[in-house]
């Protein structure tokens, strides 16, 4: 990937809201019989249809239960009249038990009719002999007993992976991160623990020389039972921060966040602001965790990074959490890291990316096979909040924080700053008021601390259009955030009022629709890898509360033990947490049978993130992670059959991906020994095939892992893609426990257009229905299908490559070139702030004239520069001066490839990142290869004529290629309508 040298974002930053479900229950039929509350409060729920079931009858008042799949809408005038009507019932009832208007609590309309209100037994006894009462229930004080995760998976369920002691017991969890806080209660030993499988993992903490006042030294335990501070690197080149603590002690609240979703201990009590959350756990609550510190307040690098992997597997952990990556796909080092801990049995969950919903967004590490990658996705309760005036409008929005007593309220536009920049809003406008704060620019966080700094008492936070999610964050005053459309609302409100007043009221919990994808979860198709689907699964990533740091980086509310936050780094700690459970199931399973069964065993009722449009395997992948309910027979602990790949299978389709991870000797022997190195071939659980043209068969191998000894018998059950044909061989699959058995998937394109992916599935289905196995299917059609690079050396020489078509008609190949490459040799400076910028005079420009070209291409390969230490980017600029590429691996290692470039003067920029010295050395490799056939590249044979499903040849040869050099070339293909591909041939005299 292309930062993976310099500071990452964690994947993890939007902030959602949670909340505490409050029960209530009648102990005997005679309604009647009022027990007696504890607390004082009763709720009274009257006869009457609430407004989601009123379907008519009463004079004067239309129905409002809304139609057959449509949601109510609570700004419905016949819906706000029905709740007037409601209202105005439990006034009458209240006034006749004389209660005042300020006894009551709660004023239930929509999903139920009825109130809460603080009154005595007596009171209570005399509603409930009012006929328009149904029934008087005693209010009682409800604790969770877990965030709603482990509820929402079905953890809890009976004969459920609890029940049957799946909960992590003596497997050590890996936790890469920002730190942890180690005197957080999710990470307390309290005496059950057995000793750690584990020894001589340090206890990083108590460097009071940076921070005497708060890093305190700490004794690891045996449920925290170590921690280590691995940035060196960061160190070196960036520094510590006088804020950041310098030792495993988390900076920033993300690594305690994850490591306490992952393995939290179960039964903490959670709360923010003052306001009590229940109780909290983490998902294998008795599994064991070491922290690794490789994340700094500015990001880490791979370096740093790679080093806490290897000393992860060093350590023994059984599970990896990475809520870790970038936007960039390219191969790094924490890829290849991950490679190899797969093979020793490492079981690693990874964040897909915050980028979506946008395609093709996923980054790495995600983006490897080797990796479990988790979208986000939404559970089935948030945490509401709402803004109110007695002018008669309210909005509701997310919030965890309190509410406020009516106030002044006021536009920060008309204060200073529409956005609420902290410094640019005016006190003499602010103080004690409210303030509306439109969402861009700053943190969220930042923008009520902004309000705070102002002496405000409240902000309503508003997003700039209403494809934003709203989220909650630990602000800094009371506040709510609320779409752009009502935001605007009460926008024209101040503007239009004398005196303008608004409430805002805490955020209580409410049940909603789930799951459906959080918008910003990363999307597929996968740029490394095409033919692999990203994510792999989805999980819960949307408002997860969790452990928090007190002691944060500035610009964050401090002394808060909990935060409830989104991302797809919340969804990866689910899985980790999974993962627990299965290394305590099945020991000796590999981490491509552990992935293989969250896979297979993945439900695929999940929306988009519209909540009406379903999700498609470039969303979730195999589905929504589905581990709950028995732990029996098509279960994730009894999958039946298990897709299984190791380290030769993986080394091979980095062959096929030219990846460079291993030696041309190595990729050589992998290809003779018969692994595959096409990726479609890769024995993953899912089948993606890009640019298909006519058909393409893939091979598959299962291991059945059924726990009983006889025989069982597989069926395929097909659901093929739109416009495609889809046959699999064998037509049944009979296996015994341990035994392996394989098949071939064909996929032929009988209408679907080219450029367009379309969506099927494969499922093996045994005669009795106890195991359905299921793989998801993607396949991208196209016109032709050829390889984009050939490669080749020496002077003299040839090569040849396979065509397929998906199309009926004229055929052409034709060559371009060799062009040896421009090698332009100079020194760029250091750039202090390590920013790229084109006019701050730290990267040295070129220009370079492109007319009627095939291929403009720039490199910069590690030989380029005297050590890894370098690392130099490129960027690149077309003739209207508009950014369009950019190559920013760890360390110098950059291409930048343009096909079919416009015509014009292109101006590329070597920006000097890291130059490890006042300056750097380096070599600029640069080709232009014309678009007009030509040079010392001949095809000497090809097709004349497309047929669809046909595979011809084409052979090329060359001459004259300067020993020493390194050259490019093309071979272009085209139809009758004119060029339809392009492969690149690259002879490497070097």
């Amino acid at each position: 990937m292309f930062t993976l040298s310099r500071p990452l974002a964690w994947a993890g930053v939007v902030l959602i809201s949670t909340g505490l479900s409050i029960a209530t229950a009648q102990a005997k039929s005679d309604k009647t019989a009022v027990p007696k509350s504890e607390y004082g409060s009763y709720v009274v729920i009257m006869t009457a249809d609430p407004v989601i079931s009123y379907s008519g009858g009463e004079p004067g008042y239309q129905a409002t239960k809304p139609g057959k799949n449509k949601k109510i809408n609570p700004k419905s005038a016949h819906v706000r009249k029905y709740q007037q009507k409601l209202q105005s019932d439990h006034n009458q009832a209240m006034s006749a038990a004389g209660l005042s208007a300020g006894s009551q609590l709660h004023d239930y309309t929509i999903a139920l009719n009825g109130f809460a209100a603080i009154m005595s037994h007596e009171q209570a006894s005399k509603l409930a002999l009012r006929k328009d009462v149904a029934r008087v229930m005693p209010d009682e004080l409800h604790q969770k007993h877990t965030d709603n995760s482990t509820t929402f998976l079905d953890l809890t369920a009976p004969a459920g992976p609890y029940s049957r002691g799946y909960d992590g017991a003596g497997i050590v969890i890996g936790v890469i991160d920002s730190g942890i806080w180690p005197e957080h209660p999710s990470f307390a030993d309290d005496g059950t623990y057995p000793e750690s499988p584990v020894t001589d993992v340090p206890c990083e903490f108590g460097n009071q020389e940076h921070r005497s006042d708060i890093d305190v030294p700490f004794s690891c335990n045996n449920k925290l039972i170590g921690a280590r501070q691995v940035l060196p690197t960061y160190r070196a080149v960036i520094g510590v921060d006088p804020s950041e603590f310098d030792s495993a002690r988390d900076d920033d609240g993300h690594g305690t966040h994850t490591a306490a979703t992952a393995a939290g201990n179960s039964g903490v009590a959670a709360s923010i602001s003052g306001n009590s959350f229940g109780l909290v756990g983490g998902v294998a609550s008795r599994a064991h965790i070491i922290a690794y510190k490789g994340l700094g307040a500015l990001g880490g690098f791979g370096s740093d990074l790679a080093a806490a992997i290897d000393q992860a597997v060093a350590d023994g952990v059984d599970v990896i959490n990475y809520s870790i990556g970038s936007s960039s796909f390219a191969i790094g080092p924490d890829d290849v890291a991950f490679l190899f801990a797969a093979n020793a049995g490492v079981f690693v969950a990874t964040s897909n990316g915050n980028s979506g919903p946008g395609p093709a967004t996923t980054g790495s590490p995600a983006s490897v096979p080797w990796v479990t990658s988790v979208g986000a996705s939404t559970q089935d309760r948030t945490f509401l909040g709402s803004v109110s005036s007695p002018d008669g409008w309210e909005f509701f929005g997310e919030s965890v924080t309190t509410g406020t007593v009516e106030l002044p309220l006021v536009d920060a536009a008309d204060a200073g700053d529409a956005l609420c920049n902290p410094g640019d809003l005016d006190p003499n406008a602010v103080t004690g008021k409210i303030v509306l704060c439109l969402r861009g620019a700053i943190a969220r966080v930042a923008k009520s601390e902004a309000v705070l700094q102002a002496g405000g008492a409240g902000m309503i936070l508003y997003n700039a259009n209403d494809a934003q999610s709203q989220v909650t964050d630990n602000h800094w005053v009371p506040s709510v955030h609320i779409n752009n459309t009502d935001g605007e609302v009460i926008k024209a409100y101040i503007a239009s009022t004398a005196d303008p007043v608004a409430t805002i009221t805490g955020g209580e919990y409410t049940e909603v629709d789930a799951p459906f994808m959080a918008d910003f979860s990363s999307r597929g198709p996968n740029r490394l890898s095409p033919d692999l689907i990203k994510p792999d699964v989805t999980a819960p990533g949307v408002n997860i509360l969790a452990g928090n740091t007190p002691y944060p980086q500035p610009g964050s509310v401090p002394g808060e033990l909990f935060q409830s936050i989104s991302g797809t780094s919340m969804s990866s700690p689910h899985v980790a947490g999974l993962f627990a459970l299965i290394k305590q199931a099945y020991p000796d399973w590999t981490s491509a049978m552990a992935k293989s069964a969250l896979m297979t065993t993945a439900y695929q009722s999940v929306n988009k993130e519209d909540n009406a449009t379903a999700a498609d395997p470039f969303d979730m992948g195999s589905g929504h992670v589905n581990p709950g309910g028995k732990a029996n027979k098509g279960s994730v602990f009894e999958p039946g059959l298990a897709f299984d790949a190791g380290l030769l299978e993986y080394a091979a389709y980095t062959c096929g991906e030219n990846l460079a991870i291993f030696s041309p000797g190595s990729c050589a022997f992998l290809e003779g020994n018969g692994f595959p190195t096409d990726p479609s071939d890769l024995n993953l659980p899912s089948i993606g095939i890009n640019a298909l043209a006519g058909s393409q068969t893939v091979a598959r191998t299962v291991t059945s892992v059924a726990k009983e000894k006889g025989w069982r018998t597989y069926y395929p059950q097909v659901s093929a893609p739109l416009g495609y044909r889809v046959e699999v061989s064998p037509a049944s699959l009979r296996l015994k426990s341990g035994m392996s058995a394989s098949f071939d998937v064909t996929v032929a394109n009988v209408s679907a257009p080219a450029g367009e992916w379309r969506f099927g599935s494969l499922t093996w289905a045994d005669q009795t229905g106890h195991f359905t196995v299921y793989s998801p299917i993607a396949v991208n059609g196209a016109l032709i299908g050829v390889p984009d690079l050939v490669t080749g050396s020496g002077e003299a020489g040839s090569a040849s490559f396979e065509v397929g078509f998906g199309y009926d008609g004229p055929y052409t190949a034709a060559a371009h070139g060799l062009e040896p490459a421009t090698v332009t040799s100079e020194t760029v400076v250091q750039d202090p702030d390590q920013a790229f910028n084109p006019g701050d005079g730290f990267s040295n420009v070129y220009t370079v004239t492109v007319s009627d070209a095939a291929i403009l291409k720039f490199a910069m390969p590690p030989e380029a520069v005297a050590s890894g230490d370098v690392d130099l980017d490129l960027f690149l600029y077309n003739p209207v001066g508009v950014q369009v590429a950019s190559s920013t691996n760890g360390g110098t290692d950059e291409v930048i490839e343009i096909i079919d470039p416009a015509d014009g003067e292109w101006t590329l920029y070597v920006h000097g990142w890291q130059t490890a010295g006042p300056s750097a050395d380096y070599d600029l490799y640069g080709w232009v290869v014309s678009a007009t056939p030509g040079g010392n590249l001949s095809v000497d044979n090809a097709p004349e004529t497309a047929v669809v499903g046909n595979v011809g040849t084409v052979d090329v040869s060359w001459t004259g290629a300067t020993t020493g050099q390194w050259h490019l070339g093309a071979v272009s293909h085209s139809d009758g309508g004119g060029l339809i591909g392009l492969t690149r041939v690259e002879v490497d005299n070097r």
